[in-house]
């Protein structure tokens, strides 16, 4: 983790950040990964790129992308974006451009949908 002193200070992640979120119980819900990321602490919003993934580990369903911000005070969809996404379920996988989703990624909203795969579970790949 790097501190940056610019106009607008900033931390910087080059090269990898990882996060896991606990609901309330203190069991672990979901899982965050991303090569790179940046924290604007003025604003406390992190931008997350590069090999970007969340999963939500009693779903398993795995969001996919390459570009994500994290933003805390959007209470409901603090994960968003407007880059393409790629989920992945027990049985589909979905693609689209832009997306909202909630932190813990038990709800989430494909704003433009391109495509779903439904796939057996029998022969869906790991």
């Amino acid at each position: 983790m790097l501190r940056v002193q610019d106009t607008i200070a900033y931390y910087e992640f080059p090269k990898t950040l990882s996060a896991e979120f606990y609901n309330d119980k203190g069991l672990l819900e979901s899982r965050l990964t991303a090569h790179y990321a940046k924290y604007k602490e003025a604003q406390n919003i992190i931008f997350l790129r590069d090999s970007v993934r969340v999963i939500n580990l009693s779903k398993g369903d795995t969001l996919y992308c390459n570009e994500l911000y994290w933003d805390r005070s959007r209470t409901g969809r603090e994960f968003y974006t407007d880059k393409p996404v790629r989920i992945r379920t027990r049985t589909q996988i979905l693609d689209g451009i832009g997306m909202e989703a909630r932190q813990d990624f038990k709800e989430y909203y494909i704003i433009y949908p391109t495509g779903i795969i439904t796939v057996p579970k029998s022969q869906f790949p790991q």
